[in-house]
């Protein structure tokens, strides 16, 4: 059994890394799709879609469910902006990692932060999670995030950011520490702002 804390402690890149290698040591990785060896890389999941693999046989019953959810969360709950689901998989006092290395507190803040996407791109979602791995109550989804920057975005300051247009697609990753109650006490979310920015005229 990985010890999720001191994987957490010694850096979030490394702990997706070693949680996954684990996970794969340990049998608990997804199956490759069809027409895929795990051993030959995938093409880039942001430009060349990749199917979702089936759920791995060995999985406890935890393990599938927290990966379920994780599907629901970002396909349906996400994608279509249900908010008040959102505590079907995020417990109330979350925290919750950004990329930018900042973090917030509690689910109605994460709520906050959420919408704050879809105000500049309405059609934000996730329809793949090209990769799942899980052990206990730790595990990590690897999906596609896309969308298109159509609406004025706010600048922090008052002020507007003129839309560009522009659409985006950037590969993500959601790493989930989950409790017996089956909602995530924390969660870890990872993409390249560098490329986001650029991608959307602003880079």
């Amino acid at each position: 059994m990985l010890n999720r804390r001191s994987l957490i402690t010694n850096g979030s890149t490394a702990a997706f890394g070693a949680m996954a290698l684990a996970a794969v040591a340990g049998g608990t990785a997804e199956a490759a799709p069809a027409g895929y060896s795990p051993w030959t890389p995938l093409p880039d999941p942001s430009v060349t879609p990749v199917p979702n693999p089936p759920f791995a046989k060995d999985l406890t019953m935890q393990e599938r469910r927290n990966l379920e959810t994780f599907d629901e969360l970002d396909f349906d709950v996400f994608s279509h902006q249900k908010w008040a689901r959102l505590g079907e998989s995020h417990a109330r006092n979350i925290r919750v990692h950004w990329p930018d290395g900042h973090y917030t507190d509690g689910i109605d803040k994460h709520v906050e932060d959420l919408k704050a996407l879809f105000v500049w791109a309405p059609d934000t979602r996730v329809e793949s999670h090209y990769l799942r791995v899980a052990n206990g109550g730790l595990s990590a989804v690897a999906g596609v995030m896309k969308g298109t920057f159509t609406r004025p975005m706010p600048d922090g300051k008052g002020g507007f950011i003129a839309p560009t247009g522009r659409r985006y697609a950037v590969n993500m990753a959601t790493v989930g520490l989950w409790n017996r109650r089956g909602t995530m006490d924390e969660e870890f979310l990872f993409w390249d702002n560098q490329t986001f920015f650029s991608q959307i005229g602003l880079g």
